[in-house]
């Protein structure tokens, strides 16, 4: 296991935040929309390449921009929750996930937040997708209720850890994503942006968005 200062700071100090200069909030109000969405990175939003801290072989996933846009367009705050344990195998460094971050926003547009696990699988956090830490973290900056956020990611620890916070998760399943998980997820959407528009309201669909 690595002792490098960025694994010892990050056991200490828990997930890493990242959020604009300006403050963030929930910006709707509407009781039939969600507060926010919160994205997995790695699957989701670009194609995942192991322990990547190279902002240059970052490709979007398809639709992943579209889905992005659909959620901001209903006035949604959005996120990112992603585990990095690279940092806590001593193949990534902060930089290297600061990195990656800035060359996703100016891929998708800022993100309202950004809430990282740098931990490895035995550090015992309570932020490692499947437990709840990193959506409770990024609820607790936008200022939204676990409640009515929803976790959009590949995998069956996405959709653990939304159900862990209380938030609702959907599944986009990719080919890496296990049968099991599939069977087990209590929703799944065929590409992302089925994915935001199962979460608003009949009429408002996201399916004309860009």
């Amino acid at each position: 296991m690595s002792t490098s200062p960025e694994h010892q700071a990050a056991v200490d100090g828990g997930p890493w935040l990242f959020s604009p200069d300006r403050p963030t909030a929930v910006r709707t109000s509407s009781l039939f929309l969600p507060e926010a969405v919160l994205f997995d990175r790695d699957g989701t939003l670009v194609e995942d390449i192991p322990y990547n801290g190279d902002p240059e072989l970052l490709r979007p996933m398809p639709g992943a921009r579209a889905a992005v846009a659909a959620a901001r367009s209903f006035g949604l705050a959005v996120g990112v929750v992603s585990n990095q344990s690279g940092v806590a195998r001593g193949l990534l460094s902060r930089e290297h996930v600061e990195a990656v971050r800035r060359r996703v926003d100016s891929m998708f547009g800022l993100f309202d937040v950004w809430a990282v696990c740098p931990h490895g699988p035995a550090d015992g956090c309570g932020c490692r997708k499947p437990a709840p830490g990193l959506v409770l973290a990024a609820c607790e900056r936008l200022g939204a209720d676990p409640v009515r956020t929803v976790v959009i990611g590949d995998i069956g620890s996405d959709m653990a850890a939304a159900a862990a916070a209380g938030a609702r998760g959907v599944l986009v399943p990719t080919p890496v994503t296990l049968r099991a998980e599939v069977r087990g997820a209590a929703e799944t959407a065929p590409d992302l942006l089925a994915a935001v528009s199962a979460v608003l309201p009949a009429g408002a669909r996201a399916g004309g968005a860009r």
